[in-house]
């Protein structure tokens, strides 16, 4: 592998640094403080990418705790006190609706929205499927689509391709450049290094996956779509968009006839959520179980150990390519 880690660019300033803290020490307006530019991410990737990009410069917090899930987060007042009070609120529109509000309430002075960087798609990625099947009903499917979560028929997961977290990576840059104009180069050169790293992990799964291109990824639930497009498989989830969903009958006949047709011979279940139902599957047509982690956060356990998007994105790949028979 060719990846580059992202630069701490910050840590070749620390007379700019430690003006910085001198100047912001009471914790005043903008969010700044002792431990640096006050940064809070609504959910893992944009942390990590907020992270990597402010460097030694800023401390992010994020507002969804490890292991919990992020669809279902709810603010104390206290956080939603935080959002208003933050230099830079990084968050994901119709993906946590308590979020939503906490920014329309709080109005913070700077704000990345990484929905209106990226265009959402319905299913990227998802193999088509009769909606009569087994008398299954466009009704069925629209309950199945994550409208459960607020986020409609639109697929949240866009970090799943690499290459989609550059223009949140830029904006953040530039956000973060507006609230703490001294050290704006830092946070661009950062954003620059960052993309460079995103480019070798996409370069990576390109060519790792390259043998599988057209293959029929299964997965616990439909949040690999971005991922699939991008390199050049078809995913089905057993749960569609909504991670809490119970698939019906007619759902678990028709994922297994994909099963059967395409010769799958692994079933994707993930961390955060239940495995019971696709291990049943699997048990039931003959096939085995891998994990994937759809990075929408943290284990309490990964978190500790210092793992990190692009870890969990290697192990993703690991399973991915021994799953499908890539190799």
């Amino acid at each position: 592998m060719t990846r580059r880690a992202p630069l701490a660019l910050a840590a070749a300033l620390p007379l700019t640094l430690a003006l910085a803290a001198c100047s912001t020490a009471d914790g005043g307006p903008g969010g700044d403080s002792d431990d640096g530019v006050q940064v809070l991410a609504s959910f893992y990737p944009l942390q990590y990418v907020a992270e990597q990009v402010g460097g030694d410069l800023v401390s992010v917090d994020n507002l969804t705790p490890p292991a919990a899930e992020p669809h279902d987060l709810e603010l104390a007042p206290s956080q939603v006190r935080e959002v208003g009070d933050a230099a830079l609120v990084v968050f994901q529109s119709g993906f946590q609706p308590a979020v939503d509000e906490a920014v329309e309430a709080r109005a913070p002075e700077h704000v990345v929205d990484a929905a209106e960087l990226v265009t959402l798609e319905a299913d990227p990625g998802s193999v088509e499927h009769a909606d009569d099947h087994e008398g299954e009903t466009a009704e069925h499917a629209d309950e199945e689509s994550g409208d459960a979560h607020d986020h409609g028929n639109l697929d949240p997961h866009f970090w799943l391709d690499p290459t989609l977290l550059v223009p949140v990576a830029d904006e953040i840059a530039a956000e973060l450049g507006a609230a703490d104009p001294d050290n704006a180069d830092t946070y661009a050169a950062n954003a620059a290094a960052l993309t460079a790293t995103l480019e070798d992990l996409d370069t990576d799964y390109a060519a790792a996956l390259e043998p599988c291109q057209g293959e029929t990824l299964v997965t616990s639930h439909a949040a690999f779509g971005y991922l699939a497009e991008r390199y050049g498989l078809s995913q089905i989830g057993i749960s569609a968009l909504d991670p809490e969903a119970e698939p019906s009958p007619a759902r678990l006949r028709e994922i297994g006839d994909v099963v059967v047709d395409n010769d799958v011979q692994t079933i994707f279940t993930e961390t955060l959520t239940s495995p019971k139902v696709a291990e049943t599957l699997a048990d039931d047509l003959g096939v085995t179980t891998a994990v994937l982690d759809p990075l929408e956060g943290l284990s309490t356990d990964a978190a500790e150990s210092g793992t990190d998007y692009l870890s969990v994105m290697d192990a993703n790949l690991a399973a991915i390519t021994e799953g499908l028979g890539c190799a």
